[in-house]
């Protein structure tokens, strides 16, 4: 998978952007503030549909304009392939797949398949399960896309049955119903990720291994609400829970037991890495989760995805730099950092350079 051509109209501080990126590694280097992070938050706004920094699209607008656009090429294992994505100040954002306008967002996942890492990421793992439950959520989205529109389901229920927990009297009728819809796409939802996790956490261990020179062991653990002992009574059990939990629910005001309370651990050499880990240690933590979706990625699809990697080089040191070098050699990658010396002890390294300021992009 590869990005043939990026076009921003009116978006952040890019006035026009027209770059036709190498489709190997691609350095953007600049002050900070210059327009790099930009760069790579417009291909993932073509990826996911959102930005990874706002959920305000009007934000994405250049000041004081009201329409903007990113405009993305690519060519993909099935052939090439357009993205489109109008941005407007007082509307919402109107998405087109080919050329053509497309009625859910859930319908774009998977046409380009990214994976990114920024300095936010490291709350993946020093917040708490929120944090990791989005990562879980992003990752499937891009591997199943019925995983995206089950998720939705999902959510909009359990929207519904927390609003119900609150009203005096209780529609025991209506709690009924929604319970139902909770227990089957929730079931959904947990064994998509326990397959997943147990796929990632293999990739992960090894790749950590490699980062850290063999000395760090990492561990990752699916920590669902309610245990997959059996799957094929999953369905039963998680609505068995809803019933049992209901009293408990209606004094709290809220659903206690479903996939939205599930959690990841994350352990190095069997200690808790979000208590006892370094700030480097737990930033490699993060980085190995997020490449060892390159390979499921490539499993599943067939081809590997682009990759985006925002200021991370100048917080790992020239070893991991090399090795994380080595595990994206074959990715189209989009790399962000203030200074080329950050790259300067990686020996043969083969790359296209871009000077950003100011919203303007030039090749070195």
């Amino acid at each position: 998978m590869r990005i043939k051509q990026l076009q921003l109209k009116h978006y952040r501080n890019y006035d026009m952007l027209d770059l036709a990126p190498a489709s190997g590694l691609n350095v953007f280097e600049g002050l900070n503030a210059a327009g790099k992070t930009n760069i790579l938050e417009s291909i993932f706004l073509c990826a996911l549909g959102r930005s990874h920094r706002t959920p305000r699209d009007a934000e994405l607008l250049q000041e004081r304009e009201p329409f903007g656009s990113v405009r993305l090429f690519l060519e993909t294992r099935g052939g090439s392939r357009s993205i489109r994505i109008e941005l407007f100040e007082d509307d919402r954002k109107k998405i087109y797949l080919d050329e053509s306008l497309i009625a859910r967002s859930g319908e774009l996942m998977g046409c380009l398949n990214v994976v990114m890492f920024s300095p936010e990421d490291l709350q993946l793992v020093k917040e708490g399960p929120a944090e990791r439950r989005r990562f879980l959520d992003m990752e499937l989205s891009q591997l199943k896309p019925a995983y995206y529109f089950n998720l939705q389901q999902y959510n909009a229920a359990l929207k519904n049955r927390n609003l119900l927990l609150k009203e005096d009297p209780l529609r025991y009728d209506m709690i009924e119903l929604w319970d139902e819809q909770l227990a089957k796409l929730g079931s959904r939802i947990i064994l998509d990720r326990s397959q997943f996790i147990e796929e990632l956490s293999l990739l992960a261990r090894d790749l950590h291994l490699r980062m850290s020179d063999g000395k760090e062991h990492l561990e990752v653990v699916y920590q669902p609400s309610v245990p997959v002992a059996n799957p094929d009574r999953l369905m039963e059990t998680l609505q068995e829970q809803l019933t049992e939990r209901l009293e408990r629910d209606i004094f709290r005001g809220y659903t206690s037991v479903g996939p939205h309370r599930d959690d990841l651990v994350l352990q190095l050499n069997g200690r808790d890495v979000r208590i006892y880990g370094s700030q480097g240690q737990q930033r490699t933590t993060a980085l190995s989760l997020k490449l060892s979706e390159i390979e499921l990625i490539r499993k599943s699809r067939g081809e590997r995805p682009v990759l985006l990697l925002d200021d991370v080089f100048s917080e790992l040191d020239a070893d991991r730099q090399a090795r994380l070098l080595e595990v994206v050699s074959d990715c189209q990658s989009f790399v962000t950092c203030t200074h080329l010396e950050e790259f300067a002890s990686i020996e043969e390294l083969s790359m296209q350079v871009w000077h950003v300021e100011n919203g303007m992009v030039s090749e070195v």
